[in-house]
């Protein structure tokens, strides 16, 4: 079964400052923007749930990236649906079995739906949803369980990187672009093949530095600024002036390193321009290729609000608003040959006429 992400629940990744409380599988929120202590069962569909629940990817609540526009989703159908929910912090270093044992506790708690915010919970989903037939839990960045009760919430993340591409290409004054990303995994790699294409559509001569921070995600490479920092240190100092990062967490020091040193970067999955962490570097984010993962939340949330479950894959893309690009820095919208561009590109993907590779 498939579906799409409804076109209007684009969500700002807007995060409130929380107090935690230390649980046996890391540190856990309950979010209370609805000053709901417990499920009112008066919202639509007759919702008997406890509330919404979420564990989040490596980086945690913070990134203001992926996992904090999971997070503004379940904050937005908290307000919408009257029902409270609670947010669980993932452990550095840790095993499937925490994962497991996470998600188990969220359903036993009586939380529906129950959302694994990265395709690390694959192995876990797929256990848990298995003992617990009668919730519904959502992953994102994976279609590997497949169970009448899990939404697989997937997205094109190469389209809105070939608009990423396009803009870099059009911006650079070098001729020279990069690309970093978090971990050197195919989710990524479909990030780096969208961004290299759109570069390539625009001007094959220009060259393009790109590198992965880690081989795999216990080394932190979603989850290190520093190591972000110094990836971009390394692709400015060759010549790059436009600088595109998938990397999770450790895109707050792309930016950061770009901004120091006067170049352009680009963004991923929210709109980093509007992130109030990263305010300081924000006259240098050029744009952003989003994700609305908070919108892929926010859809599940209100399918089981309304007593139709969503299940099978759902897949965000151009087309349906699940992927884009955003044009929130005044200096980008002042670029009209580089906005002109990139809208071209949208339509040219929308209409077909542009197929975007999800590998190189």
């Amino acid at each position: 079964m498939r579906h799409r992400i409804s076109r209007g629940t684009q969500v700002a990744a807007v995060v409130a400052a929380l107090a935690f409380a230390a649980t046996a599988c890391g540190e856990s929120s309950t979010s209370s923007s609805t000053k709901t202590p417990e499920a009112s069962g008066s919202s639509a569909g007759g919702y008997s749930g406890k509330g919404i629940g979420l564990a989040y990817d490596i980086g945690g609540k913070g990134d203001q990236s992926f996992n904090d526009a999971a997070y503004a989703g379940m904050e937005k159908a908290m307000a919408d649906f009257k029902v409270p929910g609670r947010d669980v912090e993932p452990q550095d270093g840790e095993s499937d079995a925490d994962k497991i044992q996470r998600l188990t506790q969220l359903a036993q708690a009586g939380y529906n739906p129950v959302i694994g915010v990265g395709f690390v919970y694959g192995p876990a989903v797929k256990e848990v949803a298995a003992k617990f037939p009668n919730t519904t839990f959502g992953i994102i960045d994976d279609e590997t369980v497949q169970a009448k009760n899990v939404a697989d919430m997937v997205f094109h993340e190469e389209q809105g990187s070939y608009l990423a591409g396009v803009a870099a290409a059009k911006a650079t004054k070098k001729k020279h672009v990069g690309f970093i990303g978090g971990v050197n995994i195919p989710l990524i790699q479909k990030f780096e093949a969208g961004f290299v294409q759109g570069v390539q559509s625009v001007d094959k001569s220009i060259k393009i530095e790109s590198q992965y921070l880690t081989e795999t995600p216990a080394e932190g490479g979603f989850s290190s600024p520093d190591k972000g920092k110094a990836g971009a240190s390394g692709q400015i100092d060759a010549g790059a002036d436009v600088v595109y990062g998938a990397a999770g967490l450790s895109n707050q020091g792309i930016i950061s390193e770009a901004a120091a040193k006067k170049v352009w970067a680009i963004g991923v999955d929210s709109d980093q321009y509007s992130q109030s962490a990263l305010a300081a570097y924000k006259d240098y984010i050029l744009g952003s290729a989003t994700k609305n993962v908070g919108g892929a939340v926010y859809d599940l949330v209100k399918s089981v609000v309304d007593g139709k479950p969503l299940s099978g894959t759902v897949r965000g893309s151009l087309s349906n608003d699940g992927v884009g690009f955003s044009d929130t820095n005044p200096k980008y919208k002042a670029m009209t040959d580089v906005v002109a561009a990139v809208n071209q590109a949208k339509k040219d993907i929308i209409d077909g006429k542009v197929t975007v590779k999800t590998t190189k």
